[in-house]
């Protein structure tokens, strides 16, 4: 083809060349065509060779592209052909590919969806049922609690007048009001009691009858344990007279303890306080007026040894009654709750060792700054002290060993509480004097 054209005298290699610089040949040919010590220089020679140059150039190219148009029109043309066939071969993969997604999409994904709603459906259904079954247990125990409820209070039924109180029925309600709690406080995922707060029924039952139960119960409790008495040495309405209503005491009294410890443990060690704070509050008082007054003083001492032989009996009480076992090991109210029996937490408050210990100390505690008073006034009150103190030493002593003794029983341990009597004697003598 470039014999054809024949041969050319342009430098080629220099426009080709990588570091062809058009300012430095256009400078190359200015001082080709000019004597440099020219003043004016002739442009027209340098722009004349490179119009020339390029009118040769352009018919260079013509030439070779008219020899060479059939050559490059036939490469063009197979081009052309082979991206034809290569586009009909790509859409009808492309269509064998559209037909089998659609196919998919109807076999699998369309499919896929239904099944996802059904899913769906099935899901809610369950946790419909769920609920259902955890509002009809709700229901079922707030049923179950409201006739142990009846029970605990003797009413219901057609002869209310000829049911009894049953005691025992205070526990059975308060393990019945736990599992109900322990249901509505499992509230978190996946738990059987997880939307219970959201029904408007389970709302009525804790207001109508959750509450109200565990209020009574609460105050039943408290009121019995309040009325507790198991001493004769005294006259009381409530201190039994057989060992029969003895029993009952006992029985009725350990229902009571165990309520308070199924509904909250604080709530049994607060009412076993105020029950000691009463008796001491009680004993401190009347010893206090029979000071005043020395005839009364042994009947007032009877009085309180009957209510420390009560404490004695509370404390064989709480010391065989072991803990109820229930489902509330994991909640903070039972922070005070001990393993071996109910006396366990209440002498860990008092931080005491012996109830009756506790009663004749915090008694004395209590007893020295009011004698002290008395003979501060003088008078009458404080000569019959001082003349009587050998009769009134005996007293107190009698008072704290018959005291410390259970009630009925007639036999007492040599040197036992003579500690208590020598505190409580100190308590009475020491502000005497000799």
């Amino acid at each position: 083809m470039a014999e054809s054209a024949g041969p050319s005298y342009i430098d080629y290699d220099t426009f080709l060349d990588p570091d062809f610089s058009p300012t430095a040949f256009a400078n190359s040919l200015v001082i080709a065509t000019n004597n440099p010590s020219d003043t004016p220089i002739d442009l027209s020679t340098p722009l004349s060779k490179v119009l020339f140059d390029i009118q040769e150039i352009d018919t260079h190219i013509h030439t070779l592209t008219t020899q060479s148009a059939i050559p490059l029109l036939t490469h063009t043309k197979n081009q052309a052909d082979a991206g034809h066939r290569i586009v009909t071969e790509v859409e009808a993969q492309v269509a064998k590919l559209t037909d089998g997604y659609q196919r998919l999409e109807k076999e699998v994904i369309q499919r896929y969806e239904e099944a996802n709603q059904v899913r769906i459906a099935v899901e809610r259904l369950w946790e419909t049922v769920r609920i259902g079954r955890a509002v009809a247990r709700c229901l079922t125990l707030g049923r179950q609690l409201e006739t142990q409820m009846a029970e605990v209070t003797g009413a219901g039924g057609a002869s209310n007048s000829a049911k009894k109180e049953d005691h025992r029925a205070m526990v059975r309600a308060s393990n019945t009001l736990l599992t109900v709690r322990q249901l509505l406080s499992a509230s978190g995922p996946n738990d059987e009691g997880e939307h219970l707060s959201k029904v408007n029924l389970i709302t009525y039952l804790q207001n109508s009858v959750l509450t109200p139960s565990e209020t009574s119960l609460r105050n039943r409790a408290q009121q019995i344990i309040r009325e507790f008495s198991m001493s004769s040495l005294a006259s009381s309405a409530t201190a039994p007279t057989t060992y029969d209503q003895s029993e009952e005491t006992k029985s009725r009294t350990t229902s009571a303890l165990l309520t308070l410890q199924l509904l909250n443990p604080r709530l049994l060690v607060a009412a076993l306080q105020t029950y000691l704070r009463a008796s001491l509050t009680s004993s401190l008082a009347s010893v206090g007026r029979a000071l005043n007054s020395l005839p009364t003083l042994d009947r007032t001492l009877l009085e309180v040894s009957a209510r420390c032989q009560n404490i004695v009996a509370l404390e064989r009480l709480l010391d065989s009654t072991k803990p109820p076992q229930h489902a509330r090991s994991g909640s903070d109210d039972r922070a005070e709750e001990h393993s071996g029996t109910l006396l366990e937490p209440l002498l860990a408050a008092l931080d005491t060792s012996s109830l009756p210990s506790f009663f004749w100390r915090s008694l004395a505690e209590g007893l020295g700054p009011r004698v002290a008073d008395l003979m501060a006034k003088g008078g009458v009150v404080a000569r019959a002290l001082k003349s009587q103190r050998e009769r009134v030493k005996d007293s107190v002593r009698e008072c704290v060993l018959r005291g410390s003794q259970s009630p009925g029983d007639t036999t007492r341990k040599a040197g036992a509480w003579e500690r208590e009597a020598a505190v409580m004697i100190g308590s009475v003598m020491g502000p005497l004097g000799r």
